[in-house]
């Protein structure tokens, strides 16, 4: 049996940064690529070369597991896989700024859905976070302006999709299974997404790659951004809980724009610094202990205690799921 370790939240944090890093690259290479490929097709094919290189790596992942184990791999890949096809088909009929913005509000959606669904209550600095990672999400997207008509139906799907995502991130950080196997669930989710896309793709044929450029783009896409991806998102939510995760992943407009400024030569503007000055407060505030935060909060002339409740010294149960 699988035991799970005692949370390393630094651990965690590095290997989230990890996680956005690689969806943040991944967003325009899949802009790009489903432009030549139909969306299902390349989705079956992005996450089963996924799945198949995480089985190769570990042959007896999948041996010996629990009904429970493979029941939440499952639920964990629909919710993640029925997001990801929403949002790719929506993709065609809205401004990859506005789509990125909208799937980005699930920062904000996961910490209301943990409360209304599991009670789980978010801790004044956390907010404080959610907040700043939401602004700079503005910053990054609709403040650099909006080329192209916006669908309402599209943008309703791609807010569907947002939720969804929430969903997965809260069934993720909450669920014993997924902690005792993060390597097992991941592997069960990948196949999960590939046979669901699978099914969608399979009735007008699977169309593959048709250079060599594209099946780089489709390695990059399976291999770093879902095989790694997953793996290091399902490893890092076992140390950090899933609100401040949130907070972290939501740092994937800051890598889509280096990657542009470093790839592709685009400029270094004002809506570029102060997108990284907020997501770097907010990344702050979530990897700052909470005892040193409020040090740091005393000192500030007219402050109170942070956090109300956070600082009375109650439980830190599962509840509390927005801060450690």
């Amino acid at each position: 049996m699988a035991v799970v370790a005692a949370p390393r939240p630094l651990l965690g944090i590095a290997l989230l940064t990890f996680v956005s890093a690689a969806w943040g690259s991944a967003f325009p290479l899949m802009k790009d690529l489903i432009v030549r490929m139909p969306v299902a097709d390349l989705l079956a094919e992005r996450y089963g070369i996924a799945a198949v290189v995480l089985v190769a790596l570990r042959p007896s992942s999948l041996r010996g597991l629990s009904e429970s184990t493979w029941l939440i791999g499952i639920l964990l890949g629909l919710l993640f896989g029925v997001g990801q096809t929403v949002q790719a088909v929506s993709l065609h009929d809205l401004p990859s700024s506005v789509s990125g913005f909208t799937v980005g509000s699930y920062v904000v959606i996961t910490p209301v859905l943990g409360l209304v669904l599991l009670g789980a209550r978010t801790s004044a600095r956390i907010w404080v976070a959610v907040a700043l990672a939401t602004v700079a999400m503005t910053v990054f997207t609709l403040l650099k302006g909006v080329e192209g008509d916006i669908s309402p139906p599209a943008l309703v799907a791609t807010l569907v999709s947002a939720v969804l995502y929430a969903a997965h991130t809260l069934v993720l950080g909450n669920s014993a299974e997924a902690r005792r196997h993060a390597y097992a669930v991941t592997v069960i989710q990948l196949g999960a997404i590939a046979v669901m896309t699978g099914v969608l793709a399979l009735p007008g044929g699977l169309t593959l790659p048709a250079t060599p450029a594209d099946w780089l783009i489709l390695g990059h896409l399976s291999i770093v951004a879902c095989a790694l991806g997953f793996l290091a998102r399902s490893w890092g939510q076992v140390h950090v809980p899933p609100v401040p995760a949130t907070v972290i992943l939501s740092t994937q407009p800051l890598w889509v724009t280096v990657l542009a400024v470093a790839l592709y030569g685009e400029s270094l503007t004002l809506s570029v610094f102060l997108g990284g000055g907020l997501i770097a407060l907010a990344m702050l505030l979530v990897v700052l202990p909470r005892g040193l935060f409020s040090v740091i909060w005393r000192g500030i002339p007219g402050s109170s205690r942070p956090g109300g409740n956070d600082s009375t010294g109650g439980p830190p149960g599962p509840e509390r799921c927005g801060d450690r």
